[in-house]
């Protein structure tokens, strides 16, 4: 894991919009997995106002979400569902056909994860993921645990998770989330992890340690070969 000291949250915003940015120059033809909440929510702002200028680059991306609220009856404004479409799908034009997503409400939660592993089989593996830190050191919904799981899963949500602002905000509170697992995550190309806010101290200096625990699974990043983790020093 290569780590960037950032001076604030915008400073590390652009460093990572600078290396992402390098990355889709090189390929634009790229499949990348978006994280949704305050951390990379500057980060995509900067690719907006990039594809102003020079909308050419994003035209042949993908994106597929990271994970979705289970059990909400679809409270649209606040899934993450609505958070990609208002951040990055219309910002960015992407099409419909190129975006790989969890079902919001979906009838059976495990024919849609099986669906979507299906879909990272024929379209992945995931050239870009990006991702926040969890305060108790989660990425996506997978939560500490005895055990994590490799594929696309129903996940029981943690007392942290239920109180992050998006669950706040929702009428019908979820009772389970849709998630990649760590394998699906672990076999991207590249990973980058964003890491801002002061409630993430105790994440933060638990995943510094490089130990590696199921109970901090972001800890499974230090076992990668691509990671650039953008660090905002204001939140230490």
């Amino acid at each position: 894991m290569n780590i960037h000291y950032c001076s604030d949250y915008e400073g590390m915003s652009q460093m990572a919009f600078d290396s992402l940015l390098t990355n889709l120059k090189t390929k634009p033809q790229q499949l990348i997995c978006t994280a949704t909440g305050y951390s990379p929510t500057r980060l995509y702002e900067k690719l907006a106002e990039s594809y102003r200028s020079t909308p050419k680059i994003f035209k042949e991306i993908k994106i597929i979400k990271l994970d979705e609220w289970g059990g909400t009856n679809g409270d649209y404004p606040n899934t993450s569902d609505y958070y990609i479409h208002e951040k990055l799908l219309e910002p960015l034009q992407i099409s419909k056909s190129n975006y790989l997503s969890f079902d919001s409400s979906p009838t059976d939660a495990k024919k849609e994860c099986d669906r979507m592993e299906n879909e990272i089989q024929e379209h992945g593996p995931i050239d870009i993921c990006i991702l926040g830190l969890g305060k108790n050191g989660h990425l996506g919904f997978n939560e500490p645990s005895k055990t994590l799981f490799p594929d696309c899963h129903i996940a029981d949500l943690s007392e942290s998770s239920l109180k992050h602002p998006m669950a706040n905000k929702m009428k019908t509170k979820p009772t389970y989330g849709l998630t990649l697992g760590m394998a699906n995550i672990l076999k991207s190309k590249k990973i980058i992890l964003l890491v801002t806010g002061p409630s993430k101290k105790k994440a933060i200096k638990k995943l510094l340690s490089r130990e590696i625990t199921t109970f901090l699974p972001a800890s499974f990043l230090w076992l990668h070969p691509n990671v650039e983790c953008f660090l905002d020093k204001s939140s230490l």
